[in-house]
């Protein structure tokens, strides 16, 4: 009898789990962008033709009893603001239907946002159903319309929805009004500056539907405990989906992650120089919010270099653990400031306009703390040298070349122009070489050494 249980008992789980597996998602309806911009040019292509590939690329990974509605806009009229049409009905739309659609449409006319939103919504209304509503535009509205208040309204009345809305190509300056918009409707807006950016935040609008809760992860950057805005990328450690993106607008964003292991590539995109934070194995659970708040603060690296006591002009290059170049910056013989993750540096610096074989330098095990600034200076010495060829009383050109000579190293050469050259070089013995030009070229060439003294000149003539 306990046996019979059993049986019937998992028998009756089983059905239960298929039955849920066999459920039909609520439907999503995509509203695109076939305004006349949409011809614009982004990566050698026109932006119609990347949102066609990417588009029709997402649906086509969407499960097969995914329902798909799909209406357009801009793409039979050139000035009609009222140039809206339900392409493919969301209660009886496949994959296949859609894609086809999608292929079919020729940009033409202008951006109606409020009234294509307003004409999903009437459909909604009318049919009762709940449904996912992602918006792609490449422009912001032209017929006076407020797609914001449209979803408020909407959203007040109770209609069973939500927007997500992409900006393909937007400036900054110009998503106010839709990411009112898509906050309004339990959404994200999304900004993506090119086909990868597009494919990305569509993998994550398409999992993030009504069906799903309103997100299981939460994210927060800050600097110095002031919020900035961050871009967050998730790669799935275990399942290996592609990434899913979210943007934190110098806010907490929320998001959706099938359960999982995560790692997270969070970059800031403004208020910060640190570079991108690696955060690994965060776990995604679907009944439990887990939050991550994410720290950029950095440590200050402050640069000064000097040549004998006075600043000059240098290049600095700061290494990671990993041998990874973390900073370069140029001095311009100005004390600098660069800011890094904290972490242990190897730093070089090469000092510009001198020579000899003390004009590089390397620094390691540097400690850089967040939060705090670290020092670092280091002095080059150096004398000059000058030279002048002679035929008698006449200045003459000739080809100086200027060896170290304890190594051999040829550190420096020039032409003296009949007007001489001068060299700075670090202090030591050096073998120089003058050979005349022109008319005096078949004289012999003349080799001697020097002693170069720090912060002194020591002059040389040549008679040939």
């Amino acid at each position: 009898m306990k046996t019979s249980l059993s049986l019937i008992l998992c028998f009756c789980i089983t059905l239960e789990a298929n039955a849920q597996n066999n459920i039909t998602p609520s439907p999503i309806i995509f509203i695109y962008d076939a305004s006349g911009s949409m011809w614009g040019q982004m990566q050698g292509q026109t932006k119609m033709e990347i949102a066609t590939e990417v588009l029709t690329t997402a649906i086509s990974k969407l499960p097969d009893n995914q329902k798909i509605g799909l209406v357009a806009y801009g793409h039979r009229k050139e000035g009609d603001c009222a140039d809206v049409e339900f392409l493919v009905d969301a209660e009886s739309g496949s994959k296949a239907e859609v894609i086809t659609s999608i292929k079919g449409i020729k940009p033409l006319g202008k951006t109606p946002l409020a009234y294509s939103a307003s004409q999903v919504i009437d459909k909604l209304r009318q049919t009762k159903l709940s449904a996912t509503v992602i918006l792609i535009t490449d422009g912001i509205e032209s017929c006076d319309g407020n797609i914001c208040n449209v979803i408020k309204a909407a959203k007040e009345e109770g209609i069973d929805f939500k927007i997500h809305i992409i900006g393909f190509g937007l400036k900054s300056g110009e998503t106010g009004q839709l990411q009112c918009a898509a906050q309004a409707g339990n959404g994200y807006y999304y900004d993506a500056s090119d086909a990868d950016g597009l494919s990305d935040v569509l993998q994550q609008a398409t999992a993030i539907t009504i069906d799903k809760p309103e997100g299981n992860v939460s994210v927060y950057a800050i600097k110095n405990g002031i919020p900035i805005d961050a871009w967050i990328k998730a790669y799935d450690i275990v399942a290996k989906r592609r990434p899913i993106s979210v943007r934190t607008y110098g806010d907490t964003a929320y998001f959706y992650l099938p359960p999982s292991k995560y790692n997270f590539e969070v970059r800031p995109l403004g208020g910060s120089d640190v570079d991108m934070i690696t955060i690994p194995n965060i776990e995604s659970f679907e009944d439990k919010m887990v939050h991550q708040t994410i720290s950029f603060d950095g440590g200050i690296l402050g640069i000064t270099t000097t040549n004998n006591g006075k600043n000059w002009d240098c290049i600095v290059k700061l290494f990671d653990a990993n041998n990874k170049m973390a900073a370069y910056v140029r001095t311009y013989q100005t004390p600098k400031e660069v800011e890094v993750n904290p972490g242990i540096y190897k730093i070089t610096v090469q000092a510009l306009a001198m020579n000899g074989t003390e004009t590089k330098t390397q620094i390691k095990d540097l400690t850089i703390i967040a939060g705090q600034s670290t020092p670092v200076s280091y002095d080059f010495k150096t004398g000059n040298f000058q030279i002048y060829t002679k035929a008698g009383n006449e200045n003459i050109d000739a080809v100086v070349t200027v060896k170290e000579t304890s190594t051999g190293t040829r550190v420096a050469s020039s032409r003296t122009y009949t007007k001489g050259a001068k060299f700075l070089l670090n202090p030591g013995i050096y073998e120089v070489k003058a050979a005349p030009l022109g008319e005096h070229k078949t004289k012999a060439a003349q080799t001697f050494t020097v002693e170069v003294r720090q912060g002194e000149l020591t002059t040389k003539e040549i008679k040939f």
